[in-house]
């Protein structure tokens, strides 16, 4: 399993205490500008690869409903241009601006990050065994971090535990909306019958993203936040933290898992 040429680059290392010098490879960290009718709407910080996923996941997470992504008609790079026939650019009160490490960073008010969501909808139940096998199975398949130790993940799982689709990025967000822009193209979407797995710790926008994404579990190698927990519980999502092993702990809807 080699990482994707785009994702790792090589740079120069001195490991101490030796004072050995080597090659390293690192991820590949670029700006993505999101456009929508000509017109940029958003920057991402984000590692190259699975580009018109990122755009179409990172809409469809702001409510704006897009119908396709592709390159813009200039050809810039580093560039999507995204087909959102219903977009009203004077809804926007200010640019999006997301960076690789929050992708809630630099918005100008609270009520900039609600998105519209329903509370999800699915009698979906998974055994506790399969919960506690996803962030293996998601590790193995992370080949830009085995090759680069840099990189965030989100995997998408069936209920007995079959990888749909994995994206790896520098933005832990980043890499939840490719998975989610895969599902658009793959026609997947709500995610009702699905899991997903982060290989970090689960934010609020992280949780937000499942939310209007439809699916009704999401499970993380390391902890949720107040604020993650508290908007699982409002819409219905069970959210499974510092899965490792056998063990899991279950923050919301707990009934979802069986043991």
């Amino acid at each position: 399993m080699e990482a994707p040429p785009y994702s790792a680059a090589a740079v120069d290392v001195v490991r101490f205490p030796d004072g050995r010098s080597e090659q390293d490879h690192v991820a590949v960290e670029e700006p993505l500008e999101i456009r929508i009718g000509g017109r940029p709407v958003a920057v991402t910080m984000r590692t190259p690869g699975h580009d018109e996923e990122l755009a179409l996941g990172f809409c469809i997470s702001e409510g704006l409903r897009p119908a396709g992504a592709r390159l813009p008609d200039d050809l810039a790079a580093n560039t999507v241009e995204v087909d959102a026939p219903g977009f009203d650019p004077e809804r926007l009160q200010r640019s999006f601006y997301t960076t690789s490490s929050c992708g809630v960073c630099g918005k100008g008010a609270l009520e900039a990050v609600a998105v519209d969501a329903p509370r999800v909808d699915s009698s979906l139940r998974v055994p506790l065994a399969v919960v506690s096998s996803l962030p293996g199975r998601l590790r193995d398949a992370q080949a830009a971090f085995a090759a680069t130790g840099g990189l965030h993940a989100t995997g998408l799982f069936t209920a007995d535990g079959e990888l749909l689709c994995v994206r790896e990025d520098v933005g832990r967000h980043n890499a939840m909306d490719k998975v989610i822009g895969w599902a658009f193209l793959a026609d997947r979407l709500p995610l009702g019958e699905s899991v997903l797995c982060v290989s970090g710790r689960l934010s609020f926008e992280l949780v937000q993203k499942a939310a209007v994404a439809g699916c009704p579990l999401v499970v993380a190698v390391g902890a949720p936040s107040s604020l993650a927990v508290s908007l699982g519980q409002d819409r219905g999502i069970t959210l499974c933290g510092f899965v490792r092993g056998s063990t899991a702990n279950v923050y919301t809807e707990a009934w979802r898992i069986e043991h």
